[in-house]
């Protein structure tokens, strides 16, 4: 019995290690002496497999990459919706994979093993998170788009004490994929944020974003345009509602939020006011032509070239031809382009990374991007409004952005507006040190009390 048992559990074994299924994970070095556990879990389906990815100290799971295949022993994850590439060696025998990670034109070695006893990272504190008892009332909501047949499902907070003359705000996430609480790298801003403000008075509808979380619809197809439709569909269910007041109805964007809000406002006469946290000043293709040059994380010879073939590939892509010419000359000038060739390593496929290339710059919702002007929308409000910025903000940097919203506010016909400068927050309007996506999870403060009270107090002794 006993040599019975060692066999089946040495032939379990070997089934095991020699199956590509299962959860792999590795230590990426992301600066000298930090890494960050990556945890990759391959699963079949049908004949297709699929890998779900974790990064447990960002606070991130279940992210799903393009496309896996497996030849023979070499495995590639094409997460170029991501933002990275993972190939590798399977060593079937050592139950591991050689490999390395691609993100751009920067390649770091990774190596993963099969494991049975996934590492748990340890849950990072965030003491602003609410914990039941809530002093308010909460109700879960479907509001239906039917002109696109896709249903929006929320969180509403409700004071205890509220009648027709209570505010209620919605919050608008920012760019990508965002469930209702805008769950990123470990935080939950929404969640802190709604909970504060319901505490002060405020009813607040937060929402998952079209095609996530319990909403459908589809989000890969959507522009920012399709999600101001979708602001405009639930200030109309929250119109239809008889305990809620139709005069005291605003908006609390972050982000791309922040340049749908003042668009929906526009469109809507039902809009009371605006909350811009963190929002773009100036068009698209200014903000991706910025963002190119500012992240860039490799050496160029020549940072005048290096621009130009930026720029040409952004008015390339934002050009007013269909979607399958723009791709062809796109893929014409990266095939063409000496400077490409140049800072592209002999280690990368050119011909996969220009069709990542090329892919990246003409989905429908870049395109659209490129081409909006969010100042021109500013300059039309007529409500009152409130843009707030950190001054350590990496991502939506104040110093491109604050005074074209200050420019655009001064032209419009808002009786009442503010700019304000916060010092020492970040993109999140976490209190930081260096404003880094790197430094969100390492930040125990999900939304510092400081932006918190501005929000509030405009709300109810500015409107």
């Amino acid at each position: 019995m006993i040599t019975l048992l060692l066999i089946v559990s040495i032939f379990l074994n070997e089934l095991y290690a020699q199956s590509i299924e299962g959860t792999w994970q590795g230590d990426l070095e992301v600066q000298p002496g930090k890494t960050m556990l990556f945890i990759f879990e391959i699963s079949k389906d049908q004949d297709e497999l699929i890998t779900q990815l974790a990064i447990p100290s960002q606070g991130l799971k279940e992210l799903q990459p393009a496309s896996t295949k497996l030849t023979e022993k070499n495995l590639i994850i094409n997460a170029s919706n991501l933002g990275f590439k993972f190939s590798g060696n399977w060593d079937k025998e050592a139950g591991k994979i050689h490999g390395t990670f691609q993100e751009g034109l920067n390649s770091v070695p990774l190596s993963l093993s099969k494991e049975e006893n996934v590492k748990q990272a340890e849950t990072p504190k965030r003491p602003q998170e609410p914990v039941k008892p809530y002093p308010y009332m909460v109700e879960e909501v479907k509001i239906q788009n039917t002109e696109e047949n896709l249903l929006l499902a929320g969180t509403l907070t409700l004071p205890r004490k509220f009648d027709q003359n209570t505010p209620v705000v919605i919050l608008i996430s920012g760019s990508g994929p965002q469930d209702r609480d805008e769950s990123y790298m470990g935080h939950k801003p929404f969640w802190v944020l709604a909970d504060y403000l319901t505490r002060k008075g405020i009813a607040v509808l937060r929402y998952d974003d079209r095609g996530i979380g319990e909403s459908t619809g589809n989000f890969e197809k959507a522009t920012t345009a399709d999600f101001s439709n979708d602001v405009l569909k639930i200030i109309k269910y929250l119109k239809s509602r008889s305990d809620i007041g139709n005069n005291k109805i605003g908006l609390i964007g972050h982000s791309e939020g922040a340049i749908i809000a003042p668009k929906v406002a526009n469109i809507s006469e039902d809009v009371s006011f605006i909350i811009m946290l963190a929002g773009t000043g100036v068009k698209g293709k200014q903000v991706s032509l910025q963002q190119a040059l500012d992240y860039r994380n490799f050496p160029v010879k020549d940072e005048e070239q290096y621009q130009t073939y930026v720029k040409k590939a952004i008015d390339i892509a934002a050009s007013d031809k269909d979607a399958a010419a723009v791709k062809n000359d796109l893929r014409s000038f990266y095939q063409h382009s000496e400077m490409l060739a140049s800072i592209l390593p002999a280690t990368i496929d050119k011909a996969e990374f220009i069709e990542n290339l090329v892919e990246s710059r003409t989905n429908p919702w870049i395109r659209y991007f490129y081409n909006y002007d969010p100042s021109v929308e500013i300059s039309k409000l007529d409500v009152p409004a409130l843009a707030l910025y950190g001054s350590h903000d990496t991502q939506v940097p104040p110093k491109y952005h604050l005074e074209p919203v200050e420019k655009a506010l001064q032209k419009s016909h808002a009786e009442k507006y503010e700019v304000v400068l916060m010092p020492g927050l970040n993109h999140l309007f976490q209190e930081s040190k260096t404003g880094q996506i790197a430094e969100y999870p390492q930040i125990e403060q999900t939304m510092s009390p400081k932006i918190l009270e501005k929000i509030g107090n405009w709300v109810l002794h500015e409107i």
